[in-house]
This record gives structure tokens, sequence and C-alpha cells, in this order.
């Protein structure tokens, strides 16, 4: 395997702070790699074995927290990538936290609910010693949902009693939280705002093209249009469309809501994911899968903007192509931290047994991203480097002084 994007940056900002070679190495080790064996009874009778992970990255300024996903790609080099992502992007938007991830090699869509529900169980019979609320915090993530994650928590608590801050993003009904499905779009769109602002620009008639329309795209798209913004192009697995005039964000929302995507849309003209990514906006959201902006398409990117939604949509030689082309991209590690900020609230509620209301959850997610947006330009033009590298030099200095005032 070669080194990590996560990695590359990492060492990247560990230069510029004059990180010793030890440090380095103590940061960028996990703390705890699982890989367990998970094997369930199918509805046909027959058995299946699926494999299990969990990655713990690093607990210096708290417990872990990442996602758990489902996903036939889903393996140890990936969870390893995800979870120190999930370190850097606590810390950078300064939540006492540390990072983790996990998941099963599987296509959920293969299984019924109740095989689903089954693996998920087995799933936490295997790794229930080593998550929990003090611990490690585990949420949903690609092939996973509030289903998923209460009976994750059911199947939690049978070991350790009532413990709903065990995981986040769960049912409103089981100790979830207000705001939460829209989070990591709200602050998508909170961060766009920012930039925007940063640079003088209002977000009114702005025009944008975003890349997926998943929980994270539609929910960006949602937020950006009501704020003003003129998108024009969209994408999906299905397909696109795009309509320089704008597109009507309220009939595609309701229009992809039926299940059948965004193809089909009648609103504008149909286009490939590759031609939205090359659209003629300000601003591009890659906010689907990671590995998008290649190197191969990076000079064909004509934003001037992009606001990075999904985890590593721009591999690190496509960074050096757009820095160089003086195009500003958010890193996703700021980008999409509203996910873990809502997650983060609704620990805090969970523990206070406690809940807030929707208005002051949005309150405190745009403060929050908004202050870790103020950081990071602050940093990046002290020292005069990208964006990308101001967040993890000041991720990695928040982990670094957690872990030397801690000591061994």
């Amino acid at each position: 395997m070669g080194q990590l994007p996560s990695a590359r940056y990492f060492d990247e900002a560990a230069t510029l702070i004059g990180l010793s070679p030890a440090d380095r190495k103590l940061l960028l080790t996990p703390l705890r790699e699982v890989k367990v064996q998970v094997a369930i009874r199918m509805e046909s009778g027959e058995t299946a074995t699926f494999l299990g992970y969990r990655v713990q990255h690093d607990n210096a300024r708290g417990p872990m927290k990442g996602g758990m996903r489902y996903h036939p790609h889903v393996d140890a080099d990936e969870v390893l990538e995800l979870a120190s992502l999930m370190t850097w992007k606590t810390a950078v938007v300064d939540l006492p936290y540390g990072g983790a991830k996990g998941g099963i090699s599987v296509d959920p869509k293969t299984l019924t609910k109740h095989e689903l529900e089954l693996l998920t169980r087995k799933f936490v019979d295997q790794i229930h010693d080593v998550i929990g609320p003090h611990s490690d915090i585990p949420a949903p993530d690609m092939g996973t949902n509030a289903q998923v994650m209460a009976w994750m928590t059911n199947q939690y608590e049978k070991y350790h009693g009532h413990s709903p801050a065990c995981v986040t993003g769960k049912p409103l009904e089981l100790h979830g939280s207000e705001g939460r499905e829209e989070a990591t779009g709200r602050g998508v769109s909170v961060i766009t705002q920012a930039l925007l602002r940063k640079l003088g620009k209002d977000v009114r008639g702005v025009t944008i093209a975003l890349q997926g329309f998943g929980n994270v795209g539609s929910y960006t798209a949602r937020f950006l249009h009501e704020a003003g913004a003129k998108i024009i192009a969209i994408s999906d697995a299905t397909g696109g469309i795009h309509n320089h005039g704008g597109l009507d964000i309220p009939a595609l929302l309701k229009y992809a809501g039926t299940g059948q995507g965004v193809k089909g849309f009648g609103g504008g003209s149909p286009v490939t994911n590759e031609e939205v990514l090359a659209a003629d906006a300000e601003v591009l959201i890659p906010a689907a899968l990671g590995g998008v902006i290649t190197r191969e398409n990076a000079g064909d990117i004509r934003a001037k903007y992009v606001i990075e939604a999904a985890n590593s949509p721009t591999l690190p030689e496509a960074d050096e192509i757009l820095r160089r082309r003086d195009v500003v991209v958010v890193p996703d590690i700021l980008a999409n931290a509203g996910g873990v900020t809502v997650s983060y609230f609704e620990w805090v509620q969970n523990l206070q047994h406690y809940r807030w209301d929707l208005p002051e959850i949005r309150e405190k997610l745009e403060k929050q991203m908004t202050l870790a947006f103020e950081s990071v330009w602050s940093e990046a033009a002290m020292r005069k480097v990208s964006l990308r590298t101001a967040a993890f030099i000041l991720a990695v200095s928040r982990v670094r002084r957690a872990t030397d005032l801690a000591g061994f």
C-alpha cells in the first residue's frame, strides 16, 4: 500500500510545525485495529461470513468518534484512512474527540431487513467491549442509517444497560438529536457562505455545481438554494442535469425523493458526472464519492472554489494542480464536519438526558463551523499556505499538544 492521502497531508503539516520523526510515528499509528468475523444464518438457510472492522486512531483529545459503513469495498486500509481523517476532522472543529472508523464488507442492498439487523447485532457482539460512550462512539456512514444505529444501540445495551450515548445518529424516538440528518449538508452550506463572505462575495446569485445528490448533496442544495445561490448542475449515480439559468431545487428534491434519482428530471439538459465537475460554475461541491478529482481531470475544472463535501474527493496529485491554478479548496476535514459536530451535540444531550430544539442545534452548528473556518483561514493567511495545509496544521498541533500535556 502506498502512502495514504491523509498521511501525505499530515507530513506536510508536520514539516511546517517541526514535528520530530518520533512524534510523527506516535500521531500516525492507530491506537487499536480490530478485525472480526461476522457469520449469520441467511433466510435461505445458508451461512454467510463477513469481515467487520473498527480502527481506533487516537484518543488524546477525548473518546474516539467515527462512522460505521456497510459497503463491499470496506477493507482495513480504507478504514484506517477514514479513522485518521476523523482524528484531524474533530480536532480542526475543536470537538473533544479523537478519530475512529469501522464497518463491514457487505452490500447492504443484497440483504433482507432481517438479515441486516442480524448482521448488525452480531457485529456489536464482537466489538461491544471496545466501544462505548466514553471510549468510542459509532455513527451512521455509507450504507447505514438511523435504523442500523437503533439496532446497534439496543444490542450494546444488552451488555451494558441503558447507554444512549454509545451511538449517535439514532432515531429521535430513541434519543437521537434534532438536525442530525441535515447536519453535514447544513455545515457545507455554512462553510460555503463563510468562504464567499471572506472573499467579499454575496451568496445570492453565485453559480454552483454539485456532484452527488444523496443525503449530503440534497441538503447542501436545499440550504444554498434557500440562501439565494444559483445551482446550475447536479448529478448522482443515475445521471445529471444542467441549467445555466438555475435548477428548480424544490422540484428536483421532490422528484429525486421518489427514489428515481436525478436522471430524467425535466428542468434542464442531461449531463454526466464528469461534465458536472467541469461545469462553468464559480463553486464546485463534490458531495459523492472519494477520488473523483484526479490528475487527469483537475485541469478541466472551471470553478474558482471547491468545497469538499465528500471524504477525500480530491486526490493529492489533483490537489497540487488545483493549488498551482489558484483554485481555493476548502478541505473535507473542515467542509463536511457538520455531521460529526451535531453527533457531538447528540452525545452531549444523551449524557445530560436532555434535548435541545432544532433552532438551538442550528445556531450551535453555525457558530462551531464558522469559528473553525475563521481559525483555518487565519492560519492559512499567517503562514501563506493552502486552506488544506492550514487545517492540518491546526489539527495536528491540537492533537500533539493534548498528547504532550497528558504525558505517557
